[in-house]
């Protein structure tokens, strides 16, 4: 298969209007704890990117049907479903992990390939196996795979989590709505996708209490039904187009974004300088100068996130002044600045902080995307390039934002796909 890549001619203002559609953090887990229940279960606002279609063809191989209407998906899981998830799958993408949990407790085992997905640092899942275990289940890795039993059943247990893991929140969450007697998890997550996912379960019959909040308490049920959700608003594709806008001094409305889920973003992008609006179905943003630099230290929701990261420190590259960025989720996220550099941007990092000097504009480069953020914010850093920045390995991006070129282009960017050499 060819490589393809973004050839993006900087230095227009980005003008007009974008349609967000539905979270890819959220719709990967809602695909995969319909495995849940049996019979057909039905989520709308479904985005059009890659690793749904990867999710949909791992649920397939465990024996579901699944069809596809425009942003509709209809997944049958059969009474008995697999319980296999193989590596040629897995190692695509991560959030395959999200059927281990859905798996064990309605099964009593599983087996997954150890996850694939993004280079941006170590992420253990000795979170998940600790409270799989606290749950009556075992769990070891052997041969590359992710073995799971519980032969007798899962059992309500108190779990505090060392620090608020999305996936191992998800995991157990999905794992105790079937386990029997009551589950407190401590220290949960608490980003939207966590509550999406929780108000998904609780439409198939769950009982959840504290969503949203770090304690999360679970009644286990014996059995959930089928249903019919709808995906929540991608805030990080929302988040981008933000950022998008202040960086080439743009006007961007944002249809579909909700402010509630990006507070501190966008409290950050007000630092620097941008306009901020609400709208009647999102958010507007526009930029008059100029951005100022802005510090930021990603942290577990609500705080900065890591997805924006890239996109932050591509503002601060441009931006007038200097920025400290710290990173304190993943460790490996730093990997684009290498390739920002190479554009002119004038970084240094220690450790997990990144010291970033504005200067004026950047100089267009071919880069290549290292994963779905870095492809992102590299785009956004073309855009304020001068000449033609090449963005190759294009299909991390293609993974995260639906449309990201169609978008680009109704919004007066020179942006287009071609085969890489």
């Amino acid at each position: 298969m060819p490589n393809e890549r973004f050839r993006i001619v900087g230095g227009t203002r980005l003008h007009g209007e974008v349609h967000v559609s539905g979270a890819k953090n959220s719709v990967l887990k809602l695909m995969a704890a319909t495995l849940l229940a049996q019979g057909k279960t039905t989520i709308t606002n479904v985005p059009d990117i890659a690793d749904v279609g990867i999710m949909a063809e791992l649920l397939t191989r465990l024996g579901c049907t699944v069809s596809r209407d425009a942003d509709t998906i209809t997944i049958d899981v059969p009474e008995i479903p697999g319980h296999r998830a193989d590596y040629d799958l897995v190692r695509k993408m991560r959030a395959s992990i999200n059927v281990l949990g859905p798996l064990v407790a309605r099964l009593g085992e599983a087996e997954i390939a150890l996850p694939g997905g993004d280079a941006i640092g170590s992420r253990g899942l000795d979170f998940h196996f600790k409270g799989l275990e606290s749950l009556g289940a075992t769990a070891h890795n052997q041969h590359g795979y992710v073995i799971a039993t519980a032969p007798n059943g899962l059992k309500g247990a108190e779990i505090t989590l060392d620090f608020p893991s999305v996936g191992a929140t998800e995991n157990l969450l999905t794992a105790a709505v079937l386990a029997k007697g009551t589950t407190i998890i401590d220290n949960a997550a608490r980003e939207p996708d966590i509550v999406d996912l929780g108000e998904f379960l609780i439409s198939m019959g769950a009982n959840i209490q504290g969503l949203g909040t770090p304690t999360l308490t679970i009644v286990g049920v014996p059995k959930l039904n089928p249903t019919t959700h709808r995906t929540i608003p991608d805030r990080i594709v929302t988040g981008t187009w933000a950022f998008a806008a202040a960086m080439t001094k743009g006007d961007i409305t944002i249809h579909g974004g909700r402010a509630s889920d990006l507070e501190v973003p966008l409290e950050k992008l007000a630092s620097a300088g941008a306009i901020i609006t609400s709208t009647a179905d999102g958010i507007r943003v526009r930029m008059e100068s100029r951005p100022q630099a802005i510090d930021i230290a990603t942290l577990p929701y609500p705080g900065f996130p890591t997805d924006l990261q890239p996109m932050v420190i591509s503002l601060n590259a441009i931006a007038q002044g200097n920025a400290i960025v710290t990173e304190n989720v993943f460790e490996g996220r730093f990997m684009f600045v290498n390739e920002l550099v190479r554009l002119g941007a004038q970084i240094s990092v220690d450790g997990h902080h990144a010291s970033i000097h504005g200067i004026e504009q950047l100089s267009g480069a071919p880069v290549a995307a290292t994963d779905i953020r870095a492809g992102a914010g590299l785009v956004l850093a073309g855009l304020v390039s001068d000449g033609v920045t090449l963005v190759e390995d294009c299909f991390h991006i293609d993974r995260g934002y639906p449309q990201f070129i169609e978008q680009l282009r109704n919004l007066g960017a020179e942006v287009t796909r071609e085969i890489g050499d």
